[in-house]
């Protein structure tokens, strides 16, 4: 099964209007709880954003999320520099996290798609500024989450010529 959601998972951007359940979101937030991290220090933070009028401001600023005004839920996935143990690795965790997340999505029988945020900096301070997110605090990654509207057809990525064994 877990093969099959990873192989299977396609970026999702139109939604039908069925809520996500609290339940399913806090599956998915149990899920990118689950990847690892540098020193296992775990430095993320999530952002549900359920309320329409600030999902609705966020295309204001960001070019390349006009989904989520379909989107019934929101995930935004941050990293806290103040809880690295090894400076820097914050990226990394939140991106493995971003993956478990957008698994579990697809597992789950919902649609999502990796809306990237850092290193963008106006987009970082937009998203600060609206969300009330400390300094400390970096947003890394939007993932408007749903019921696809659209489902695309799995792509077979796998290229063996980027494959090197032992030696370039």
């Amino acid at each position: 099964m877990p093969m099959k959601a990873i192989l299977s998972r396609r970026s999702v951007r139109k939604y039908t209007d069925q809520p996500v359940s609290e339940e399913m979101v806090k599956e998915l937030l149990a899920a990118a709880m689950s990847a690892p991290s540098a020193g296992n220090q775990q430095p993320w933070h999530f952002v549900v954003i359920r309320e329409r009028a600030l999902l609705d401001q966020i295309p204001a600023f960001h070019p390349y999320a006009g989904m989520v005004k379909q989107a019934p839920v929101a995930i935004l996935v941050c990293g806290d520099e103040t809880m690295e143990k090894y400076k820097g690795f914050w990226v990394q965790d939140c991106a493995a996290a971003t993956e478990n997340l957008l698994i579990a999505v697809e597992a789950l029988g919902l649609g999502a798609v990796w809306v990237g945020v850092y290193p963008e900096a106006n987009r970082v301070e937009q998203f600060r500024k609206l969300l009330a997110i400390p300094d400390h605090v970096i947003p890394f990654a939007l993932i408007p989450v749903g019921y696809a509207a659209e489902k695309p057809a799995p792509a077979n990525r796998f290229e063996p010529s980027r494959i090197h064994y032992d030696r370039w």
